[in-house]
């Protein structure tokens, strides 16, 4: 039962029908969710399965959120839940594929693009292959511009700690690709 009082999320849309602003957060955040899905477990079906379980969640208890954090953050944190809990599963710890970003993106160039999805490939694949403490940082920062503050609520961790797993995978990541370029690696 809905209580009459107002809540958050009404006021980011034009209406209080839970459908259309389900429909409205889905348009506004769902890549941003399968996406970190995705990075956090490494699986596209995974990532398809988790986005479906984060808007049945929102839409089962969209009420309860109480602006206390951007509407974005309290998506992605219950995708790191959910994903967690995946990850956790006995399942998931018996069967582990490894799927690869692509982008889609979009060039005046032909040769341009291809160079760019080589070396975006490359970075993300190097990014992929970090431990996932250090992967999730990473795709907060920069995939998702989150300052240290919104990471550290976000993975409930001390904003230091963010800090110093953000340094860490960045000098881990620079290590990775200058001994790709050192053994001539081009991938």
């Amino acid at each position: 039962m809905i209580s009459l009082e107002p809540h958050y999320l009404q006021h980011l849309s034009h209406t209080s029908d839970k459908d259309v602003i389900l429909r409205d957060l889905m348009k506004a955040y769902g890549e941003d969710v399968w996406h970190y899905a995705f990075f956090i477990t490494r699986k596209a079906d995974a990532a398809d399965d988790i986005s479906q379980e984060v808007f049945l969640t929102v839409y089962e208890r969209m009420f309860t959120f109480r602006g206390e954090c951007s509407v974005k953050s309290w998506l992605l944190s219950i995708t790191r839940n959910k994903s967690m809990n995946l990850l956790r599963s006995f399942f998931l710890r018996k069967v582990t594929l490894v799927g690869e970003v692509f982008l889609k993106e979009t060039s005046p160039s032909a040769e341009s693009v291809v160079f760019e999805r080589m070396q975006t490939h490359r970075i993300w694949k190097k990014v992929m292959s970090l431990p996932r403490k250090f992967r999730e940082i990473v795709v907060l920062d920069a995939y998702y511009l989150f300052t240290s503050r919104e990471i550290a609520e976000l993975l409930r961790i001390p904003e230091a700690t963010v800090r110093t797993r953000l340094y860490r995978a960045r000098r881990k990541m620079t290590a990775m690709l200058e001994a790709e370029t050192d053994g001539g690696d081009t991938r």
